[in-house]
């Protein structure tokens, strides 16, 4: 109640604040954004503030969506950080006094700081342009951000994709939540039914369900339909099987790291069932990009397809302020995946390349990679010992964006670097071309690094020598051994029965004891490679 109480005051001030009363009358300014590209009004975020930092006050074009953490209506028109989003247009009344105008739409655009002193009676009209530094989609590739949860009906889809819109993205998964208990951010539809498109930016549907502190949060995309089994809560295999048998595709949330996710993992990538990790996201400290489980399960010979998720309205990164006080900094496409799609982007043409898994995750630059002409997700299949090439490019903007370094990375090591070094070309390009002796089945993918949290990951390309598969032969035991832990701690688990309603893996102990010697069986067959 505290939280409603604080967001309807703030709500209500802001609201005087923006339509001048208690103001010196007749100051206003009234700010058109333009696509520079095409000359027309696009959507964007913009924080306004005064001299003294706070918020100057929310015009009536706001685009407004009530949200919240757990489905509670936290905020409506602002943004976490105070920003808020308009359709190329805004009006405000306002004192005398000096304003900043930051102006932002997602990773591809620059962004921009303009300070505008407002004199006394004054009626200010302004400008502004934006200018994209890369634009991914001539090449053919596609942002999404997989994880947004906002309540969402057909009324709500035009203003949503407005949002997405305004930070860059061409799709945002709209994640249905669940736990042992309930459901939240409901969606009216799934499949093809849940689709919002317009133009080169599109909504679609998925959940996040199931999701328990001991084995970890899931994530579904492109299913046919939402799946929750509320008697079985725990045996995510049986969620896994359903979603594959609608058309989807399903992974693990937060990187594998939270709520214990790596346990989860290994009961469901090591008998066949995951298909995606979320690799990039802001929840986790140390994030974004932390790749402990990716590698541990690539190196076992499992592909995995690299996604990301802004985790909105939770996770954020960076300064955390707000119209009432310190808030949290979560932000729609602040992590990003994208998806080559060779033609039209249509659903069907992403839901193909996305299941195939041609992606790439960045939270900043562009990053191109492949081997052999192969796109990320593929397989090359060597007859014998030999060459492949190698080719990447890293994309990023000096000032915004400066890339610091670009990687190969082999089963987890790199093999192949190029560094900055203080060469200002390379701040904005990178590239990577080579030859590389093949020996072994091995993963190979590219990471590049630029500003602080400013990093991208490609999915791997998987090259296997006589069909002979790709996993790692000097971690193999190592990570099974790291496996068997997992299990052990999830043993642990269900012999010691609590309380705690969101804690209830002991109510299935006979079932997941079950799936605990099923797995053990995997890793003795793994041992044996």
């Amino acid at each position: 109640m505290a939280a409603l109480k604080n967001y309807f005051i703030a709500f209500i001030l802001s609201y005087f604040v923006a339509h001048g009363y208690g103001q010196s009358p007749g100051s206003s300014l009234s700010v058109t954004v333009l696509d520079g590209e095409r000359n027309k009004p696009t959507p964007v975020r913009i924080r306004i503030t005064d001299s003294n930092g706070h918020a100057a006050g929310l015009p009536a074009e706001v685009i407004s969506i009530m949200y919240g953490r757990d489905d509670k209506p936290e905020r409506y028109g602002y943004q976490p950080d105070s920003s808020f989003y308009a359709d190329g247009f805004f009006h405000l009344e306002l004192s005398p006094g000096t304003y900043h105008i930051l102006l932002s739409k997602g990773a591809e655009y620059l962004d921009q700081a303009h300070a505008i002193d407002l004199k006394e009676g004054e009626k200010r009209e302004v400008n502004f342009e934006m200018h994209r530094w890369m634009d991914m989609n001539k090449l053919g590739w596609y942002s999404a951000d997989d994880h947004i949860h906002i309540r969402r009906s057909p009324r709500e889809n035009p203003l949503i994709l407005k949002w997405v819109e305004a930070e860059g993205l061409n799709v945002g998964v709209m994640l249905q939540m669940g736990d042992f208990w309930t459901t939240y951010f409901s969606q009216y539809a799934f499949g093809q039914d849940g689709v919002y498109k317009e133009d080169m930016h599109m909504l679609s549907t998925g959940q996040e369900e199931p999701r328990t502190h001991e084995i970890g949060h899931t994530i579904a995309m492109v299913a046919d339909d939402f799946v929750r089994y509320r008697n079985d809560y725990y045996y995510y295999d049986k969620v896994f099987d359903k979603v594959h048998e609608l058309n989807g595709i399903m992974g693990y949330a937060h990187q594998g790291m939270s709520f214990n996710g790596f346990r989860g993992m290994t009961l469901d990538v090591l008998a066949g069932k995951v298909d995606f990790l979320e690799l990039l996201q802001f929840c986790v400290d140390g994030g974004p990009l932390l790749v402990q489980n990716y590698y541990h399960f690539l190196d076992l010979g499992y592909k995995i397809t690299a996604t990301a998720g802004s985790d909105f309205p939770w996770c954020g990164n960076g300064p955390r302020f707000g119209v009432d006080g310190p808030q949290w900094n979560s932000r729609i496409g602040n992590v990003r995946f994208y998806t080559y799609i060779d033609g039209a982007f249509e659903y069907d043409s992403w839901k193909e390349s996305l299941s195939a898994g041609h992606t790439f995750v960045s939270s900043g630059p562009g990053l191109l990679f492949d081997i052999n002409g192969k796109l990320p997700g593929d397989e090359i299949n060597l007859s014998g010992q030999g060459k492949v090439t190698v080719h990447a490019q890293a994309f990023g903007n000096r000032g915004q964006v400066p890339l610091s370094k670009l990687e190969i990375i082999a089963h987890g090591k790199v093999v192949e670097e190029v560094v900055s070094g203080g060469n200002t070309e390379m701040l904005e390009r990178m590239n990577l071309d080579f030859e590389m002796e093949i020996d072994k089945g091995m993963w190979i993918a590219a990471r590049c690094y630029a500003g602080p949290t400013q990093v991208a990951h490609t999915t791997p390309i998987y090259v296997s020598i006589d069909k002979n598969g790709f996993y790692n032969p000097e971690t193999l035991h190592d990570y099974l051994a790291l496996n068997e832990k997992y299990l052990q701690e999830l043993e642990y688990e269900l012999e010691a029965p609590n309380e705690r309603v969101s804690q209830r893996a002991w109510w299935y102990k006979k079932g997941l004891k079950q799936r605990i010697e099923d797995t053990r069986k995997i890793i003795d067959a793994l041992k044996s490679k």
